[in-house]
């Protein structure tokens, strides 16, 4: 039990709440609409949504079993890809005091049993994808390519939260395909808000490190741009994440749950910058953890319960 939860921690699988929730928001979309491939995902009028034209459009035995894979890979991407970034980044992490603790520089987990993991949890993934559907599992690779090509962005661009936030904007995407086996613009509208949205608070995150990252001469907007100015830039994106969510609420014809889900995400947003200074980021943790994981959570619950009751 203590090596499993090693490795949890290597992977920070309590951060999975970040994209979790935009995984069922897909799903729950897929699963609405699946009954309906061949035309628009938008039902014309408002009596097309109610609760008696909700159709799996497939049997309960196939539906839990959709939901299992998807949870799948989920879970084997993001490991994937957080204990790639754990293993390409452990000589930074050894150098820098707030890193320093993390299993790889700890001795806790070897390098090499790292790297392993990675392969494992690759594997597993494209596995998973092939028992949902073919387009999954062909675009399977992509997948893995831009989440694991996050590590290395951080070496040569400033432009690294926006990787990581469209490495975590596929699962809306994923989650829907793996029900529909199609691409639609509102699935794609909730992955737009999670880009900028995540872009946003992992910039807010990377204030933290801004001297280390200035030190060894990694990039992230704040080291580039000074805390001041990546916190604005920060605050841009989450306008922009902000203005996705509405549009996917317009485009979608969501009632008021949807719109009490906006509120809460929109609030949370607003929150971490109030509480979050370049002078002052005795709170970033609570911004980066709390904050958005109400957000998302929160958010999450209320579009779902919008999608299958209204």
């Amino acid at each position: 039990m203590s090596k499993v939860k090693n490795y949890l921690s290597l992977v920070k699988f309590s951060h999975t709440i970040f994209a979790m929730p935009f995984a069922f928001i897909g799903f729950s979309l897929g699963v609405r609409y699946r009954n309906d491939l061949h035309g628009s995902i938008i039902p014309t009028s408002k009596e097309s949504y109610t609760f008696q034209h909700l159709d799996l459009g497939f049997d309960l035995v196939e539906f839990i079993g959709k939901f299992f894979l998807v949870l799948i890979c989920m879970i084997s991407a993001r490991s994937a890809a957080m204990a790639f970034n754990r293993y390409l980044d452990r000589s930074f992490d050894a150098k820098n005091p707030r890193t320093a603790i993390r299993e790889i520089p700890a001795g806790i987990i070897s390098a090499n049993s790292a790297l392993r993991f990675v392969i494992l949890s690759s594997v597993i993934f494209v596995v998973a994808t092939y028992f949902i559907n073919t387009i999954c599992f062909a675009l399977s690779p992509v997948a893995l390519f831009v989440i694991l090509f996050y590590s290395y962005t951080k070496r040569f661009t400033a432009l690294c939260h926006l990787v990581l936030g469209l490495g975590l904007s596929l699962a809306p995407i994923g989650a829907y395909l793996a029900v529909t086996g199609r691409f639609d613009l509102l699935p794609i509208l909730f992955s737009l808000s999670v880009i900028f949205w995540v872009s946003g608070f992992d910039i807010i995150f990377a204030l933290q490190d801004v001297e280390f990252d200035q030190s060894q001469q990694l990039y992230s907007i704040p080291a580039v741009l000074g805390k001041g100015k990546g916190l604005r830039v920060s605050e841009i994106l989450h306008v922009v994440s902000a203005a996705c969510v509405i549009a996917a609420g317009f485009y979608g014809h969501f009632h008021w749950l949807y719109w009490l889900g906006v509120a809460v995400f929109v609030t949370m947003l607003i929150y971490q910058h109030a509480i979050v200074k370049p002078n002052d980021l005795s709170k970033v943790n609570l911004a980066f953890m709390t904050a958005n994981g109400i957000a998302s959570v929160v958010f999450a619950v209320f579009v779902i319960a919008d999608v299958v009751i209204l």
